[in-house]
């Protein structure tokens, strides 16, 4: 059984940080690449960053770049999203999920987590 399982959310002030954990079975993980998509109350869900599974490069959303880092550990089977200067807007579910195509789209991703909420107070 496929299984994504994101961990470490929370609620955190303004400018600290989190570190979001997930955690893949049931799939060959080096085969898919990882990303990490969020999506805010009434809103769309939006691509926050991915990772190849290939060579360790990343993609970050422009609203996030310079404050969260994606990194991988292909022997755990686990990826992480650091989140620094964490601002109110990035409050949302954040999920993870793993794909065959380096992409900030959603449709390009198979397996999915459940998701992890993270509120941001001003």
């Amino acid at each position: 059984e496929v299984q994504l399982v994101e961990s470490g959310g929370g609620l955190v002030q303004a400018g600290g940080s989190l570190r979001l954990s997930c955690a893949a079975s049931g799939f060959t993980f080096d085969d898919y690449h990882i990303g990490w998509f969020r999506q805010a109350q009434g809103k769309e869900r939006e691509g926050v960053s991915c990772i190849s599974s290939i060579d360790g490069s990343a993609l970050y959303a422009d609203s996030v770049k310079g404050r969260f880092t994606i990194y991988g550990d292909n022997i755990k089977n686990m990826a992480y999203l650091q989140m620094n200067s964490l601002k109110p807007e990035d409050t949302a579910v954040y999920y993870c999920a793993a794909g065959r195509i380096l992409r900030l789209l959603a449709y390009d991703y198979d397996y999915w987590g459940q998701g992890t909420q993270v509120t941001v107070s001003s």
